[in-house]
């Protein structure tokens, strides 16, 4: 039979392995929480950098081929909104930044010197609109204005091609002004923007 001090030794042993395998437990369920966080992180930055790097599912790019260039008196009944090419006025919209909206037919005549019109909707959030500003100073073919009743909130339009997309971070609205900010590609490469209708608040 055993002693009553190795009883109690003995207790004690087993207690200690106890706490020990206690100990253990602890700190594998620690070091599995940590390991699963650091995978959700992984997961959340990579769906957050894909997220930024790829164009809206709503962005669109059409192309109008065939539009009309006869200069008119008057108003002029569109089928794009904004239009993206068509008859229009005699003398063009300056380039620059506009706050409130051109007429369409002097747009429409700076298109075809080899302007890219970017409208966005007068509701559209006013850091979008500091951001498309940027975009816009500096480009000397760069005409910006609101435009109520956009398909979407931002259009790029140039002559026979526009592009809409939801929000002014989208990668897709850099590129189309790049491809088409020195003008080449229009009816008329290189056409005047300075010198016409409309006094913008800067370019």
């Amino acid at each position: 039979m055993m002693s009553p001090s190795n009883a109690r030794a003995r207790l004690a042993e087993l207690r200690r392995q106890e706490a020990a395998r206690a100990r253990r437990r602890r700190l594998i369920a620690i070091g599995s929480g940590a390991v699963a966080l650091v995978a959700l992180v992984v997961v959340i930055v990579w769906a957050v950098g894909r997220t930024a790097a790829q164009p809206s599912a709503a962005s669109a790019r059409v192309t109008y081929p065939g539009l009309a260039r006869d200069h008119v008196q008057g108003p002029v009944t569109y089928k794009q909104t904004p239009p993206a090419g068509g008859p229009h006025s005699t003398v063009w919209q300056n380039c620059g930044i506009y706050a409130s909206p051109v007429p369409s037919e002097d747009a429409v005549h700076s298109l075809e010197h080899g302007a890219i019109w970017i409208t966005y909707r007068p509701d559209l959030p006013a850091n979008q609109v500091t951001q498309l500003r940027a975009d816009v100073t500096g480009q000397p073919y760069g005409l910006l204005s609101p435009y109520p009743g956009l398909p979407a909130p931002i259009v790029a339009t140039v002559w026979g091609v526009q592009l809409t997309v939801q929000n002014a971070s989208d990668p897709q609205l850099k590129a189309f002004i790049a491809e088409y900010a020195d003008g080449s590609k229009a009816p008329e490469p290189g056409g005047e923007c300075t010198g016409g209708n409309g006094t913008p608040l800067s370019r």
